[in-house]
C-alpha cells in the first residue's frame, strides 16, 4: 500500500468523493475487508457495499488482498491502494488554477494556485515514475517558526528570497547538454490552528519544496 497517491481521473475522482465510496476506501485503509465485513461497519446490504466495491477496484483505488473459501461462497477480501489520496487539479483540466496567469508573491491565492500546480505535477511524474519502474528523486523541507511581529516577517521573507535567488544563479545551468529542469517553491503561510496534526500551534509554516518539472 502506497502512502499517499494522487487521483488524475475526473471519473475516479467523483468515485472517490462519494460519501459512502470515501467512507469505504477510509475502512480499507485501515486494513483488507471483505463486502461482508464493511456491511456491518457502513450500516449497508452486503450487495450495496459490493457494488460500490466493484467501482472503487475499476479505477484502482482497491484492489484484491486474498480470496478466501467459506462453503460454497469465495470471500474476497479488499484493500485500499493507499493510506490517503490527493485529487490532482488535472481531474478539473478546464477550470485548475494556473499561477502564470498572474504573478503576485503576497497573494495567498497565487500560493494556492503554486500548490495545486505542485500537486498536479508531482503527480504526473510519479504516474510516469510508475510506469518506467523507476524511483522519482525529489526533495522537500517542512518547518515552523514563530515570528515576534510583521518586520520581523518580512525581513525573514527578504532574506530567504536572497538566498534562494543566489542559489539558483549559482547552480542554474540553462546551457547543459544533458541536465533537466527543477521547479522550486517556496511557501510562507499563517499555519492552521487547530489543525488535528498540530499539537502545537506557532503562528507561521515555512515550506520550501523542489521538485523535477515534468517534461513538455
Amino acid at each position: 500500500m502506497l502512502d499517499v497517491t494522487v487521483i488524475e481521473d475526473p471519473e475516479a475522482a467523483a468515485v472517490s468523493l462519494d460519501p459512502v465510496r470515501a467512507r469505504l476506501l477510509a475502512e480499507l485503509a485501515a486494513g483488507p475487508a471483505s463486502a461482508a465485513m464493511l456491511a456491518g461497519r457502513v450500516g449497508l446490504p452486503r450487495q450495496k457495499v459490493n457494488y460500490h466495491l466493484k467501482a472503487l477496484e475499476r479505477h484502482g483505488l482497491v484492489e484484491l488482498d486474498d480470496e478466501r473459501r467459506k462453503g460454497n461462497v469465495t470471500e474476497r477480501l479488499m484493500r485500499a491502494t493507499a493510506a490517503s489520496y490527493v485529487i490532482s487539479p488535472a481531474a478539473l483540466a478546464g477550470v485548475q488554477p494556473d499561477p502564470d496567469r498572474f504573478r503576485d508573491h503576497l497573494s495567498a491565492r497565487w500560493l494556492l494556485a503554486l500548490g495545486a500546480r505542485l500537486v498536479r505535477d508531482v503527480g504526473t511524474l510519479l504516474t510516469g515514475a510508475a510506469r518506467a519502474d523507476q524511483r522519482l528523486a525529489t526533495f522537500a523541507l517542512d518547518g515552523e517558526v514563530r515570528f515576534a511581529s510583521a518586520a520581523e516577517r518580512a525581513a525573514f521573507v527578504s532574506e530567504l528570497t536572497a538566498g534562494v535567488s543566489a542559489l539558483i544563479r549559482k547552480y542554474d545551468a540553462p546551457g547543459a547538454e544533458h541536465g533537466r529542469d527543477h521547479r522550486i517553491v517556496v511557501a510562507v503561510h499563517p499555519k492552521v490552528k487547530g489543525h488535528p496534526q498540530a499539537a502545537h500551534t506557532p503562528e507561521v509554516e515555512a515550506a520550501p519544496a523542489t521538485s523535477p518539472a515534468p517534461e513538455q
